[in-house]
């Protein structure tokens, strides 16, 4: 069994509120789940209006699944004109692991 995960740092344009940024982020990670069938929320600057941190695992027995699975998670995020990706943080986990 294999792991992936990945955090996005994410700075949103023009978002006022915490309910404007929920309007931009939850489309997002509705999207991710939908396409890819990963496990995605916003899980950290829950209080900062203009900040998202959005993270998100897959499991798999194929590790070149995960791999594409996690390129493509990032392409879609990068590709999002309404929000900055300012950093990815990637994690990969495997039968190796301890």
């Amino acid at each position: 069994m294999y792991v992936g995960t990945l955090s996005f740092d994410l700075l949103l344009g023009d978002v006022r509120s915490l309910k404007e940024k929920r309007s931009v982020v939850r489309p997002i990670v509705a999207e991710l789940q939908r396409k890819y069938a990963v496990s995605a929320a916003e899980v950290d600057h829950l209080d900062l209006h203009r900040r998202a941190l959005i993270g998100l695992a897959v499991v798999s027995g194929d590790a070149g699944h995960i791999t594409d699975v996690l390129d493509r998670c990032e392409r879609l995020i990068a590709g999002h004109p309404e929000v900055e990706l300012l950093s990815v943080r990637r994690r990969f986990h495997g039968e190796d692991d301890d």
